[in-house]
């Protein structure tokens, strides 16, 4: 029986635990969270840190694994990488993973293979980033060069603010530092959607449409998704393309991303990210809700050096929506309330709380309270439908927290 060591404990582990065991693989889940959801659907748990590099490599060689995975756990993903490759397991390079999951660093690689890209630096006081300043022009965005879910980012728009910004952002950073970079206006909607390659070639490459709640705490979190993207053609071509040049740049392997990317007001194609891990927010099973292509089963596979089914760029079955519930402040759950008309259009409905449970406003993808499944059948009635969710979809509280 094959072993699969999945670092991390969340929810999103599910999807991928399950398609190990379909193939009978044995799962071993690890992180220093032994509460953590996804442990009591593992075969075996551990406790170490999966930030850890020799401690994950030493986990691994003890455990005699075949493969090792940080399926939408972004603080595991190097470190995946780092004990795959000293063991000689299927992996793409480290150090180019590493480069992937370094915002800081990313950057730099952008703009040294002359890939668009906004100007930034990466600083570890934020007095240096006050300083400097005078080389960037208004508005920035300020977070930390090592996290996910939007955790630790701030759009700042004065002088006076950048080093509250840059504070707020090493709160966040397992490295104490942060990057500070020129905001790219949008020209439409922005997309993060997940993607695979496999020996360097891109073989499936999606695009959606990122929604956002400008009334949350922080409005930078994804709080929806639609697919298709409304990004125009020439636009996602151009994506696709730069996509697979810094897949070949950087020789990775057979590997699932999560791509955030956006066309500016300028009308230029950005990479704003290209993680080697499946996306938060449930992306992967849309994915294959919408296009019947299934990307957990092929990073499972992958890991476990087992062939990849072949895969094309999607075409999609109608018109998909995701709602990511949350709460814009914070209190005692009681309810998920969905007006009766606006449940036709709902397919699945993936709530994480229950009443008593208390939850917190939207400040990151971490207090996200579940998900909701819409499929249409035009573009136009997904809009209208996705619009109208801020009045037909409420989560309910028993009582307000302070």
């Amino acid at each position: 029986m094959k072993k699969l060591l999945l670092l991390g404990g969340s929810r999103y582990l599910i999807p991928a635990i399950r398609a190990a065991h379909e193939l009978g693989v044995y799962v071993i889940t690890a992180d220093y969270l032994p509460n953590n959801f996804a442990h009591r659907y593992s075969d075996e748990y551990r406790n170490i840190s999966i930030v850890d590099k020799e401690a994950v490599l030493s986990l691994a060689s003890e455990l005699r694994v075949d493969g090792i995975l940080s399926y939408a756990t972004d603080p595991g993903v190097t470190a995946a990488a780092y004990a795959a490759e000293h063991l000689g397991l299927p992996t793409s390079p480290y150090e180019s993973v590493a480069l992937l999951q370094n915002k800081g660093r990313f950057r730099a690689f952008l703009r040294e293979h002359g890939f668009n890209t906004p100007f930034s630096k990466s600083f570890r006081n934020p007095e240096d980033a006050a300083t400097a300043m005078d080389t960037f022009h208004f508005p920035v965005i300020v977070k930390p060069v090592d996290s996910a879910g939007s955790k630790g980012v701030r759009r700042v728009d004065h002088r006076e603010d950048i080093e509250a910004a840059a504070r707020y952002a090493l709160e966040y950073s397992l490295t104490n530092e942060f990057i500070m970079e020129e905001f790219i206006e949008s020209k439409g909607f922005s997309t993060d959607t997940d993607s695979f390659s496999v020996d360097g070639e891109l073989v499936f490459c999606s695009f959606n449409d990122q929604l956002f709640d400008a009334e949350a705490d922080n409005p930078y979190t994804p709080a929806g998704y639609v697919w298709p993207s409304s990004m125009p053609a020439r636009v996602q071509k151009e994506l696709r393309s730069e996509l697979q040049r810094l897949i070949r740049l950087l020789n990775m392997g057979a590997t699932i991303y999560n791509v955030e990317t956006r066309m500016g007001a300028d009308g230029k194609a950005y990479i704003m990210e290209c993680t080697p891990r499946a996306g938060g927010n449930r992306l992967a099973e849309l994915l294959k809700l919408a296009s019947g292509q299934d990307l957990v089963m092929a990073s499972v596979k992958a890991a476990l050096g087992m062939p990849v089914p072949r895969m094309t760029d999607p075409v999609y079955h109608g018109h998909w929506g995701e709602i990511i519930l949350h709460s814009n402040e914070s209190g005692i759950f009681k309810e998920l309330y969905i007006e009766e008309p606006f449940r036709r259009w709902v397919v699945e409905t993936d709530l994480w709380v229950k009443p008593g449970d208390e939850v917190r406003c939207f400040t990151g993808a971490n207090e996200t309270l579940g998900t909701l499944v819409l499929h249409c059948s035009t573009d136009q009635e997904l809009r209208r439908a996705m619009e109208s969710a801020k009045d037909k979809v409420s989560i309910e509280l028993s009582r307000s927290v302070g």
